[in-house]
């Protein structure tokens, strides 16, 4: 893998922050994962991209198995202060277009890519898991990181990538795992 190159892609793509993914470290905790049972998005048990419906912690492990490495992207907002909802909003909307921009680059050479997002899936205004059918775009959905079970303050500590950028700051992170 060409770090230098494909953080250029992510940082072209819109990204504040790019870092190296040693898939070693990854640690799929189930107290994160109970996190997401306390259904605070209000997505827990409806959605394809979130628990329980995009797999258990095992079924996370084993898909990891098979990558060795990875990157961590991320990109960072500023804020008026720590009640600035738009600015919260906005940091999250461009993490989404950069996440999808960065997949569709990655995917023509990675094919087989993993890629971890930040929040829920929204793809879709209402998704097809509570009606029982197939997802609409099963290749273009992914689980967040702490719905795959990982502490994204962890994963990001113990990969040298910095986490928490300071006040008035917020920092939305994803991950895609190359072969």
């Amino acid at each position: 893998m060409d770090f230098e190159r494909i953080s250029r892609q992510a940082l072209d793509s819109g990204f504040t922050n790019v870092g190296q993914l040693d898939t070693s470290t990854l640690e799929f905790l189930p107290e994160v994962r109970e996190m997401c049972s306390a259904d605070k998005c209000n997505r827990y048990n409806k959605s394809w991209a979130c628990p329980p419906a995009c797999g258990t912690l095992d079924e996370m492990r084993e898909k990891v198995r098979r990558y060795s490495r990875g990157i961590i992207v991320q990109t960072v907002g500023q804020l008026e202060d720590s009640y600035d909802w738009e600015g919260i909003q906005e940091a999250a909307m461009r993490q989404g277009e950069s996440f999808g921009k960065l997949w569709d680059t990655l995917k023509s050479e990675f094919p087989g890519l993993l890629a971890m997002g930040s929040g829920g899936c929204s793809r879709c205004k209402e998704c097809t898991y509570l009606e029982n059918k197939p997802c609409r775009f099963p290749d273009k959905t992914s689980a967040s990181m702490e719905a795959c079970g990982l502490l994204v303050s962890k994963v990001c500590t113990d990969n040298g990538v910095k986490y928490n950028y300071g006040p008035n700051t917020i920092a939305y992170t994803s991950c895609f795992l190359l072969e």
